[in-house]
């Protein structure tokens, strides 16, 4: 149900980042991970800054047992959450890169 009511906002605003994350949001509680992909990246490149849509990316990647691809998303995850002193999140992002290695 959330899913659907994200993107019917997306589907009206397509260029809404705002709209993209949470549609991404809801669409990795159903774990449909390589639809979220999509508008994570899309998140991304419209803010190359964007640490929590780098984590979900990362994370999304992993679920797809993809952690060759995962590793660099999470390590700039990482160089994010440290320069913006997110301390909650970096401990997080080292716990994942940790189990990669």
């Amino acid at each position: 149900m959330k899913t659907e009511r994200f993107q019917n906002f997306v589907s009206k605003n397509p260029d809404n980042e705002l709209f993209r994350f949470s549609l991404a949001q809801a669409l990795i509680e159903d774990e449909r991970y390589e639809e979220a992909l999509e508008h994570l990246e899309f998140c991304i490149r419209k803010k190359d800054d964007w640490m929590m849509a780098e984590i979900l990316k990362g994370k999304s990647l992993l679920a797809l047992s993809r952690p060759e691809d995962a590793q660099p998303v999470l390590a700039h995850a990482l160089h994010l959450a440290v320069i913006q002193h997110h301390e909650a999140p970096e401990a997080e992002i080292r716990k994942l890169l940790d189990s990669l290695a």
